[in-house]
């Protein structure tokens, strides 16, 4: 790669390319996110042997908000169809407890280069664009490895280099915005009530936004990687050019047709329908 922007095609979601992956090798405990327990690599009762869920199209509604937020960020097609050559989890018993170790490890490592290419993506980050650009290079042939290479790989040794990159870029496209908000990474933000703050510019990174009131909050070029903004209200809130945004977030938050997106980022369908707010004045 050169520094230009990599093809994220494999960087999204093909279930249909899938094993039913997520179906079966995260656990999860009955909350307000799902409504029973599962165990670790144990299927969901309703994933199907075609690897479909029988109540996809109603899964809020039954409970299963966790599975509409989550995203594999591809991983589950590459594991399914290139580390493993189609080949079914349900094939035998020594297939399954490989591809259940390589899933977490791949998943990861795609989330990585997402965050990469989005940096990539910045124009005021183009200094940083050949380090960034050898990164994904470095990330990806990772994902290349045979199953037991791959299950092996240290994750968080691979993703420390990467980040101090992502910083990088994060400061360089916030330092073009001519806005220096505040720095909040981190902080537990469970809750607050911040309808109609001010937070351009701001690092929101790993803050924990769970339930927040933002309406009408401007975000313009706040740097959200990794925020927890699950039961976030979003209705009016400005997130034109915010930075590491996945799409993932916004599914998991409250919005409306005043919210206005980052680029490249779909409206939840159980948001509000409606026309969208026009952005002059704000």
């Amino acid at each position: 790669m050169t520094g230009a922007s990599p093809e994220r095609a494999h960087l999204r979601a093909d279930c249909a390319s899938c094993v039913g992956l997520c179906c079966v090798v995260p656990a999860f405990a009955a909350s307000a996110d799902f409504a029973i327990d599962k165990k670790a690599g144990t299927p969901c009762p309703n994933l199907q042997t075609d690897s479909r869920c029988r109540i996809h199209e109603r899964l809020r509604a039954d409970g299963f908000r966790g599975c509409t937020v989550y995203d594999c960020f591809g991983a589950g097609q590459t594991v399914s169809q290139v580390t493993f050559g189609g080949r079914d989890w349900r094939d035998d018993r020594a297939t399954a407890v490989q591809m259940f170790a390589v899933f977490p490890v791949m998943r990861d490592l795609h989330e990585l280069l997402w965050y990469l290419a989005e940096a990539l993506d910045l124009e005021p980050a183009r200094p940083i664009h050949a380090a960034l650009a050898r990164t994904y290079d470095d990330v990806d042939a990772l994902t290349h490895l045979a199953p037991d290479a791959l299950a092996g790989v240290d994750v968080d040794a691979v993703r420390e280099p990467a980040n101090v990159l992502l910083r990088r870029a994060s400061e360089l496209a916030r330092a073009a915005s001519g806005i220096s908000g505040p720095d909040r990474r981190g902080a537990d933000l469970v809750g607050a009530r911040l309808a109609g703050t001010d937070l351009r510019g701001a690092v929101l990174r790993g803050a924990g936004l769970i339930g927040a009131d933002l309406r009408d909050a401007d975000l313009r070029s706040a740097d959200l990687t990794g925020a927890d903004l699950r039961g976030a209200d979003l209705r009016g809130a400005n997130l034109v050019g915010a930075l590491f945004v996945t799409q993932a977030q916004l599914d998991a938050a409250t919005g409306d047709a005043a919210t206005h997106l980052p680029a490249g980022r779909t409206r939840p369908s159980h948001w509000d329908a409606g026309s969208i707010a026009p952005l002059a004045g704000r």
